[in-house]
């Protein structure tokens, strides 16, 4: 899957390599105040947003499983995720889930969920 291209485009401000790791109707459920936002556009409109910030957080995503269905060109990852400004300060943490689907050849995120835990 693309977990380590994520979480480089991520590390790197570029919102044109999540683009395309980022199904058309894709779903995120923040981890702290539970918000929902739905599809590619969106959340791109939201990393330029946190790319832009003069501290920003660096976010990162360390999966611990993946559970590939044998039936259906489907995934599940589970992990941790770790959200870090630019100057070194941790300021949350916690655990995540991930659904991805292959299309054409290419793993795509279609849903993710965070839980806040720190």
């Amino acid at each position: 899957m693309q977990r380590a291209a994520f979480n480089r485009a991520i590390a790197d401000a570029d919102p044109a390599a999540i683009a395309p790791l980022l199904a058309r109707d894709a779903v995120i459920v923040m981890g702290t105040d539970s918000a929902v936002v739905t599809g590619r556009n969106a959340q791109l409109t939201i990393w330029k947003r946190e790319f832009a910030a003069p501290d920003r957080t660096i976010y990162t995503r360390l999966p611990h499983s993946v559970e590939a269905s044998p039936v259906q060109p489907i995934a599940l990852e589970h992990g941790h995720w770790e959200g870090v400004t630019a100057s070194g300060t941790t300021l949350a943490s916690g655990s995540y889930c991930a659904k991805w689907r292959e299309i054409a050849g290419a793993w795509v995120i279609e849903a993710e969920i965070y839980l806040t835990l720190a």
